[in-house]
């Protein structure tokens, strides 16, 4: 290759995808920061990730081209960031961008000063004037001529810049009132945002909104309210039949380009599948309805087949694109369809709105026919309608989709970014974890063991702080931020709650502890999202909202209050008491930036069933007791299971008659002893 740089040698995907770039890149650290000071120089910030569609546009139509990269080699320090590597860096700068065009996205494009404040930016840019947005090579050369001629105005917008982000991203200083009135206003806002015709909020682009549905099912349980979980219970539908799921491979795109589910960006994220995995798992306990379990075995089939390295961890994402074209691995004509499947091709292609002419007219590609396969109607209506029972049209398009699934190995497949993060591992930790508990599926337990092992022994310094990110071919590096800790933190929870082994406790003991001392605000209370140890960067904030991923603040408080009802470590109860009042009135304001933190409200003012069941966590008794406690969907409930006083909340307690015993606590106060599973199965109603 004619022209190799600086990225050639760095871990991430995204990074060495531009290292054949001529645009003299730098990853971002000393090196680069040195080098833009030295020749007072401005720094082009390009900040994406490799799944992202338009970072390839913009990568085959500007840093590709030899003269845009000339202007950029004579006039700035080229810096190319991974968002994924470094969400500290698109936090700041993507709410620079947010602020200096009034959108945000990716790639972005930002201008720093050598001091590293924003001065300017944007997200695309074609290389010249086009879709109504300035070339990329015009603006180059108007900002090099600005930073030798007006430079007093760009160093006063980068300064006005920076001392707004400085004030963003932090938490109001006064504590707010706790009470179930936030979760009632929460209830009334979901409501009012709702798009009723094909479920989930908002129109198009449609984003799923999985903390929101898990906030549904938890305000249609405190409040008896049918419309909460209708509301859960059609989007959980609707998206699941639509195009933004994958009917053959399982899991879920990241969104929907329109209102109706059914063309989908077609990337699949790690974070997107763990998150909606949880959520299906909620609405199966909340309803039984079993096509809410076949969406999770699916999507978390297709983690375990395509998303696994050998030794445990999940890689991070997959492509939106094949052979340079969005979408081309998921689509079919009705002709591929008819060729693979042969006498069971009528009925397959009418259930998924198969059409000659294609259901789906792709703008980049309008002349070829291209199918989306989803569902209009339920299985049960679909059975009526073509005079079948259910569990014959279950079986004959389960076979149909098996053979497309495997005609469809044949294609290129999108690219694999293999790194592994931790925060994402710990999301899908667990999803795993937790589909193990609900399905009664020890297989997933492992799993999620597996992956749990390897970041704690693999993505951790000797002193016990977490690592970021690591490759297959390279060792974890950068320190851990809030999320990391707090979604590990999580997963260690619920790997304990699904396997019942003493060490996950005393895992996530320690990972709260050194949270706790790395990002704990010990003037206002909340945690930073970056640690005491971090570099200094221009802003340091706490990461207040949900976004695609859930506030990494709001994550911590919801373990730390899970963790307290098994130890009774009250330091913990405290920070948590603490950072949720600090939320109280964004929980009020704004509900939608805020759904993590409702379910972390909604478990704290509880009543939380605490279950201490005193056996032997494998023995089948044992198993039947953890079945009826799973079988319904209990969010403030807290669960131990072994012998002896390891675990806090089994001190004291003993088997009675030599069967498994459970103590039952509610409120400060515990019940009598339920001895054997049938008196368990009993007291719960679910015997």
């Amino acid at each position: 290759m004619p022209f190799t740089n600086r990225l050639a040698h760095e871990s991430s995907p995204y990074l060495r995808q531009h290292a054949h770039n001529p645009v003299d890149w730098y990853p971002w650290g000393d090196e680069a920061i040195a080098r833009a000071r030295q020749l007072d120089r401005p720094i082009f910030l390009s900040i994406g990730y490799s799944a992202c569609h338009w970072c390839h546009v913009m990568e085959h139509e500007s840093f590709e081209n030899e003269k845009i990269a000339g202007i950029l080699n004579e006039h700035f320090v080229s810096i190319k960031v991974d968002r994924e590597e470094r969400p500290d860096l698109d936090q700041i700068y993507m709410h620079a961008v947010q602020m200096i065009s009034g959108q945000g996205g990716w790639p972005m494009s930002v201008f720093l000063t050598p001091s590293l404040r924003p001065f300017t930016g944007g997200t695309y840019f074609p290389p010249v004037d086009r879709y109504g947005r300035p070339g990329f090579e015009r603006i180059l050369l108007m900002l090099a001529n600005a930073w030798t001629e007006k430079r007093g105005d760009i160093d006063q917008a980068a300064a006005e810049v920076t001392q707004h982000l400085q004030g963003m991203g932090s938490l109001p200083g006064s504590v707010g009132a706790l009470n179930a009135d936030l979760l009632r206003g929460a209830k009334d806002a979901l409501a009012r945002a709702y798009e009723p015709r094909h479920g989930g909020f908002g129109q198009a682009p449609k984003f799923p909104h999985p903390m929101d549905i898990r906030l549904l099912l938890r305000l249609a349980k405190r409040f008896e309210d049918e419309a909460s979980l209708h509301m859960a219970r059609h989007t959980l539908d609707r998206m699941a039949m639509g195009g933004i799921y994958d009917h053959l491979g399982g899991g879920f795109a990241r969104y929907s380009t329109d209102d109706r589910w059914l063309v989908p960006h077609f990337e699949k994220m790690l974070y997107d599948n763990a998150l909606l995995a949880v959520a299906y798992l909620e609405g199966y306990q909340a309803t039984h309805d079993p096509f809410y379990a076949r969406v999770v075995e699916e999507t978390l089939g297709w983690v375990g087949r395509e998303m696994t390295r050998p030794d445990g961890p999940f890689f991070s994402t997959l492509d939106a694109d094949s052979e340079g074209v969005e979408g081309k691995f998921y689509v079919w004509t009705q002709q591929e369809i008819e060729a693979t499947l042969g006498d069971d091709a009528p009925l397959f292609l009418a259930c998924y709105n198969v059409k000659p002419g294609g259901n789906w007219t792709d703008p980049h590609d309008p002349a070829t026919p291209k199918n989306i396969l989803h569902l209009d109607h339920s299985l049960a209506d679909l059975a009526l309608r073509y005079r079948k029972s259910e569990e014959e049209l279950r079986t004959t398009l389960f076979g149909c989709r098996k053979k497309l699934r495997l005609r469809r190995e044949d294609r290129i497949h999108p690219a694999l970014d293999d790194k592994t993060l931790t925060a994402w591992n710990g999301l899908m930790i667990t999803a795993f974890a937790t589909a193990s508990a609900v399905l009664d599926r020890p297989e997933y337990a492992v799993i999620a063991s597996r992956a749990a092992d390897f970041v704690l022994s693999k993505m951790r310094t000797p002193d016990g702080r977490l690592l970021r990110t690591c490759s297959p071919n390279s060792e974890a590096k950068l320190n851990g931020y809030l999320e990391d800790y707090a979604y590990l933190l999580e997963a260690l929870v619920s790997l304990y709650e699904a396997t019942f082994e003493p060490r996950r406790l005393d895992e996530a003991r320690d990972i709260a502890r050194v949270m706790i001392e790395q990002f704990w605000d010990h003037k206002e209370g909340g945690f930073f999202y970056t640690g005491n140890d971090h570099e200094q960067l221009i802003a340091r904030g706490k990461d207040p909202h949900d976004n695609a991923t859930p506030a990494a603040n709001s994550v911590a408080v919801t373990a730390l209050l899970r963790l307290v009802k098994l130890t009774g470590d009250a330091d913990l109860l405290a920070r948590a008491e603490t950072t949720l009042g600090l939320y109280a009135e964004l929980m009020e304001s704004r509900p939608f930036a805020t759904a993590q933190m409702l379910i972390a409200l909604d478990y704290y003012l509880g009543p939380v069933q605490e279950f201490a069941i005193v056996g032997d966590p494998q023995a089948d008794e044992t198993r039947r007791v953890l079945r009826a406690i799973q079988s319904r969907f209990r969010p403030g409930k807290a669960v131990a299971v072994g012998l002896g006083d390891r675990v806090p909340l089994l001190a004291g307690k003993t088997a009675k008659e030599g069967k498994v015993t459970t103590y039952l606590c509610e409120n400060f106060a515990c019940q009598e002893p339920l001895v054997g599973a049938e008196s368990l199965e009993s007291a719960l109603g679910s015997g």
